[in-house]
């Protein structure tokens, strides 16, 4: 079953990790997954692999940051297919540190891009959602938002901060159709963990009740349920997709 036939789904940071498994989630089920990240070659590449295997995407470079670059492009994407349906604020950047010895610039690069990119985003979106009285926007938040964690003071006020802007724009656009609901992922499988020491990682999967990391498309799977009709009653919440971690 394609639960999202013919939907129009920007997805940001979407050309690898996460945000391309969620980006060819959302297009195996019917919609034209739109995959905006900074690197043009990458882009290329993620449009490519989704295309092969008959789905439909494209793709556009930008900066989440740059507020006049996504209005231009969203401008842009509502132009050609006369409507934008699905928005997953994904992109995110970390740069760890312990608090007391964090560069102010390391602060400002982590909340820039992770929760200013998803004001941006969200905002910039809503003008079409809410001339046309319908919408979804999945934000990709973090279980670190919730429990924090030791040298990701940025990452989690980030994180908790796209938590807090989830449930303020559910409570804005309710009235006109617009669900936004949170993801929190915990420890998923990536490039990122694939490089970390065996022994990190057993000591990690021993704290999760399920005993195992997750993968990039359990966090898809939830996506594409709560961009979904399915979902038609959920809006304002953060859904942990976490094996138990934090229950």
């Amino acid at each position: 079953m394609k639960r999202l036939e013919d939907k129009v789904a920007i997805i940001t940071g979407a050309a690898r990790g996460i945000g391309f498994s969620i980006a060819e989630k959302i297009s195996e089920h019917g919609a034209t997954s739109v995959i905006i990240d900074l690197d043009k070659k990458a882009v290329d590449t993620a449009v490519q692999q989704i295309d092969d295997i008959g789905n439909r995407a494209i793709g556009f470079t930008a900066d989440v940051t740059n507020s006049e670059e996504i209005a231009s492009i969203f401008k842009e994407i509502h132009k050609e297919f006369g409507k934008i349906d699905i928005l997953i604020n994904n992109a995110g950047i970390t740069k760890d540190g312990l608090l007391m010895k964090m560069k102010e610039s390391d602060w400002d690069a982590v909340i820039n891009v992770n929760l200013k990119g998803t004001f941006i985003c969200t905002q910039k979106v809503s003008r079409y959602m809410l001339k046309n009285r319908s919408g979804i926007i999945v934000n990709i938040a973090s279980v670190i938002g919730l429990m924090g964690n030791a040298g990701q003071a940025n990452y989690a006020a980030s994180k908790g901060g796209i938590i807090a802007l989830t449930k303020s724009s559910a409570k804005e656009f309710a009235s006109r159709n617009i669900r936004v609901n949170a993801v929190a992922p915990g420890f998923i499988q990536t490039e990122m963990t694939d490089k970390l020491p065996q022994e990190i990682i057993d000591n990690y999967s021993a704290a999760i009740p399920l005993s195992r990391m997750g993968t990039a498309t359990d966090v898809a799977n939830l996506c594409v349920f709560l961009a979904s009709d399915e979902a038609g009653y959920i809006t304002g919440q953060t859904i942990q997709v976490d094996g138990g971690l934090i229950m």
